[in-house]
Formats: C-alpha cells, structure tokens, sequence
C-alpha cells in the first residue's frame, strides 16, 4: 500500500460524520490502520433498544407498543444540567457518534449530536453498508458463474448476466434504508440533531451552523475520516477515483488499475472481476496484503489474486496518475520504492486509489483549546480523552474513532464512544483494542483479532514468554464440505504457558462471522484451557473454532494467570 505519512490536506468542505468501516491497511496497533468495517447497532435495522419485556399478572410475556417505547425512551432521555446545554454533544454522526448517543441516553444523558451532512457517516453511505451491497453480488456472481462450483452440487444455470444500474440500486436503497432507520433512532430516543458543521469555540462551548452555540458539560469528537490520496494523483471522480465514487458503480471498466492491495482495494478487485474487469494491483510494499498475517496472506494470494484476471507491481509508487479524457486511457507513471528509478508506464481504462484514509479534523476549532494534531490525528490517551500541545488533558473533551488514529474500524468507534459514555457517568473504563476484530469481506472472507504471529513472536521476544501456533482447515469441516467451500485456514497464536490468546487469523467461508468468538475469548480474559470446554452445534462452520481451541496444547498446570487486557 502507499505511504500515508503525509496527511496535509485541505478539504473544507466535507461534512464531519466520516467514520470508516470497510477495510483497509495493516493490523499495526502502534500506528493508525486503515480499515473500513461496519459496528451498527441493531436499532440500524428499524428494531428499538428501548423495548423490553414485561410480565402480566397471567404471567404472559407482553411487548410494549412502539408508541410506550419511544415515550419510554425518550423520558429516559435525561435532564440536563442548569448550567449547560447538553449534558453530552457529539461532534459527528457517523457509527461512532451513533452509539455513543445511544448509550449516553441510556444511561440518563441529555444528549445532542451535531452533523454536517447525513447520518451514518462514511460506514453507512459511502463506506462498509454500500460495498457490503456490491459484494453480495459479486458473491452471488462468483458462485453463479463457476461451472465447477454448480456441477459439484447438481445445479445447472444457464450464463450468468448483470445490470449494472440494477446492482448500483442495490447498493444506494441499502444506504438510504440504513441511514432513514439510523435517524428515526436518534429522534425516537430524543437525541436532538443539530445540522451544521461543528466547531468548537472554547472549552464545552461549540458552535454549529452560522451563528448557533450550545454548551455541553462533555463533547465527544467523532468526525471521523476522508480517502486519502497521495501527491501527484488527480482525482476527477469518473476515470480516477476513491472508494467514495467507486461505490456509486457509475461504470464497470473493462481494466482498472487499484492503488493499494489492502482491504478496500481488496473488496474492489472482488467486486471488478466478478462483473467481469480485469484488474491490476500497484502496491507501494515488497508483497500484497502486507497488513494480514503472512501465512493468511500468503494463502489469500493463491485464492483470491492468481486464478483470477488480477496481475500486480510490488515495490513500486504511482507518483503521477492523469485521468483520461477525450477516449484517452488514465496514465500511470510508476517508480520503484527504493530506489526511485522510473519503472513502467500503464495506460488503463480507470483508477482507483485504495491507499487508505486519513482523518477530518480540519477546521474543528482545535487552536481554540490548545489542541494541535498528529500528521491529522487527535491526540488522546488509553481513556479516549483529549491530549493539549503541552501534554495536559483537556477537560471533558474526548475523541473517538478515525479522527484519533487508534484503530481505523467503525465499530471501534462505537466502541470507544461506548467508553466515553461510561467514564463520564461515573464507571472507569479502558478499551482492549487487542479484542477488536477486523473483517475483509472478500470471496471467501477474511478476518482476525489480536496479534499477527510475526508481531506476537517480536513481543515474547521482548517479555520473555513462549508462543506456540495451532492451525485447522475448513476442509475437515462438514458445513463448509456440504457447501463445496472447503478452502479456508484458521490459525491461532497463544501462550502455551497459561492459555492466553494472542490472536486469531481465519481465512474461508464466513470467517467474518467466526471471528467473535475469539474476540470475545480475548475480551474476558478466557483462556484456551477453559474455552476448550464450550460446546458448539454440529454441524456447523463454528466447529472450525472448536476444533482449533482443542488442538492447542496448553500446560496442565497453568504457572501464571493471563496478563490483563492492555489498552493501545
């Protein structure tokens, strides 16, 4: 993937609500990820979290009507203090801000959230919810158009054809659905919407729109992130593109080069070359997918990249991409990474830049409270709270999300936010970002949690602990047999000593799925001794997690208990 170390940019004009969720660059906790995944709450889907269950004097389970659900909701919405506007005012609705709002009004918060645009963010109208749409179609594409694949259960299907506006529909109605459910939540449970961009005047002071100010006794920032695009590159939105446009699926390209091999140029090749283009990956590192584990890369590569119409350059920058015009094809000027000798020229029909994201704080106000960014970043600490130039925290100041450059995922955002709202009604809480789980929603998915088995080695290296792996394939699983989807991996990294997880890679059918149950383990501290014991239905694809907890050897006697969740 290209560098994305130089993060100046000067976009003024895009509304704050930009949390990503669909994936994107490496897993390294030590710097910013790109990663672009969904954490919707449920109430995304038209289902109220308000509603509970109550029991009639016949001992009959009765729910209450919508109507006595939001009148519940939003009496539970909180009374602010007298002295402020808010109690909580979240700058940004993306999925971050979304579930901190939530959660704030659930624990008796008079909440407020500010956006600049739409509800939802990026996740839901130009991230994670529009290409899950897309990929479902290339799924169902993939399957349709494998001969083999159909043969192998008895199916004849005549070929296999598309509508490109048909499919582009799919995608945009989804959004639509999600956003006008996401809103209809915010409004049932009382959060009020104040439409305008944010900015933040002073301490607990913001204004929104022209002229409007609002005080709050805490402000979560959630604004969240943009594409980013390196130097040189021209994007004109039709023939060279981001992830923003390619969503949109104006064209289907017959070859389209993508720059950056991570998750979101991993989706779109997906995508592409199940709607029949041909696709071409420039990568800035020495393999592709450099973010994943090797061993998973490596086994994604003989999958998802070689038996399909995909080549690549490895080890090469785009430093100059022109769009083309007047049936002129997209020039691509590649130079080597090292040594910066000129290396090819590409002409191609489209392009789409896939390096990443970098995060909106632009014109947030931050110089007004002392606050000065990281290559973009908020600054915060372990508890989300919001670091000065001088390095002091300022007062009930958070941020969440993209814009602090912890971990890149919608749903870490939401989680953070989560957080936020805990700590400031009176419970100390600190995030384990190690139990996140991140997801590629390729053909067959991608996923994990923790660390990859190089990272894992270097920190035994440096505390003095052994690591040991343990690996099943999906080819000995039933459920995944019975489908004629047997290719897959699952990988897990642990402490032999004392059980600990370390981290979880699983390659194959629905491993976005799979993955939780690790990411769960990770978060409560379960270790694989204890874990070994769960039962799981048969036959499913879980048992691919079963069988994995099962073939690690652990020590009988466990000599030290698992270290507690650090937070990143």
């Amino acid at each position: 993937m290209q560098s994305t170390l130089s993060l100046s940019f000067s976009q003024t004009t895009i509304p704050r609500s930009n949390h990503s969720c669909d994936v994107f660059s490496g897993i390294s906790l030590s710097k910013p990820i790109n990663l672009r995944f969904c954490g919707l709450r449920r109430e995304a889907f038209g289902f109220s979290s308000s509603s509970s269950l109550t029991r009639s004097n016949s001992r009959r389970l009765q729910l209450p009507s919508r109507k006595h659900a939001v009148s519940a909701s939003l009496s539970g919405n909180g009374t602010h203090s007298k002295s402020f506007d808010y109690d909580l005012l979240i700058i940004g609705a993306g999925v971050g801000g979304h579930g901190a709002a939530l959660h704030a009004v659930e624990k008796g918060l008079k909440t407020a959230i500010v956006e600049g645009d739409v509800i939802g963010g990026t996740c839901v109208n130009r991230g994670c919810v529009p290409s899950k749409a897309l990929l479902a179609v290339s799924g169902r594409m993939r399957e349709l158009q494998s001969e083999h694949h159909m043969k192998a259960l008895g199916l004849q299907v005549s070929a296999a054809g598309y509508d490109r506006q048909g499919v582009a529909d799919h995608a945009n109605n989804l959004a639509t659905k999600i956003r006008t459910n996401l809103t209809n939540s915010l409004k049932a449970l009382g959060v009020d919407i104040l439409t305008g961009v944010g900015t933040i005047l002073g301490p607990q002071k913001v204004k929104f729109g022209k002229d409007n100010v609002v005080t709050a006794k805490d402000i979560i920032i959630a604004t969240g992130s943009v594409p980013f695009v390196p130097k040189g590159i021209e994007v004109d939105g039709k023939t060279v593109i981001t992830s923003d446009h390619a969503l949109k699926l104006e064209t289907v390209p017959d070859w389209i080069a993508i720059v950056g091999s991570g998750y979101i140029g991993l989706e779109f090749s997906d995508v592409y070359t199940a709607l029949g283009s041909e696709v071409t990956f420039i990568e800035a590192l020495d393999q592709l997918m450099p973010g994943f584990d090797p061993e998973i890369s490596k086994l994604a590569q003989r999958v998802l990249i070689n038996p399909r119409n995909i080549d690549y350059y490895t080890g090469v920058f785009a430093t100059k991409i022109t769009p083309g015009k007047d049936g002129k094809p997209v020039m691509i000027e590649l130079i080597d990474a090292k040594t910066k000798e000129p290396k090819d020229t590409l002409e191609v029909d489209a392009a789409l830049i896939a390096t990443g994201r970098a995060p909106f704080t632009n014109g947030l106000g931050l110089e007004n409270i002392n606050v000065v960014t990281q290559r973009g970043f908020v600054p915060v600490d372990e508890r989300m709270r919001v670091i000065d130039a001088n390095g002091n925290l300022v007062p009930h100041l958070y941020c969440i999300g993209d814009a602090n450059g912890k971990m890149m995922l919608a749903h870490a955002a939401s989680a953070q936010g989560i957080s936020v709202v805990e700590q400031v009604t009176g419970r100390d809480h600190v995030l384990n970002h190690l139990s996140i789980p991140a997801a590629c929603f390729t053909h067959p998915e991608i996923s994990m949690v923790g660390l990859t088995e190089p990272q894992a080695r270097e920190k035994a290296a440096k505390e003095g602990f052994e690591v040991s792996v343990a690996k099943t394939s999906f080819k000995a699983n039933t459920k995944a047999l019975a489908e004629n989807e047997g290719e897959g991996l699952a990988k897990l990294i642990y402490r032999p000593d004392n059980g600990e997880i370390l981290g979880v890679h699983i390659f194959g059918l629905h491993a976005a799925d799979l993955i939780h149950e690790a990411s769960n383990a990770i978060a409560l501290g379960t270790r694989i001794q204890d874990i070994k014991f769960a039962v799981h239905a048969h036959p499913t694809l879980s048992e691919v997690l079963d069988e994995l907890f099962k073939s690690a050897k652990v020590k009988a006697h466990a000599s030290s208990p698992v270290s507690e969740p650090v937070a990143v």
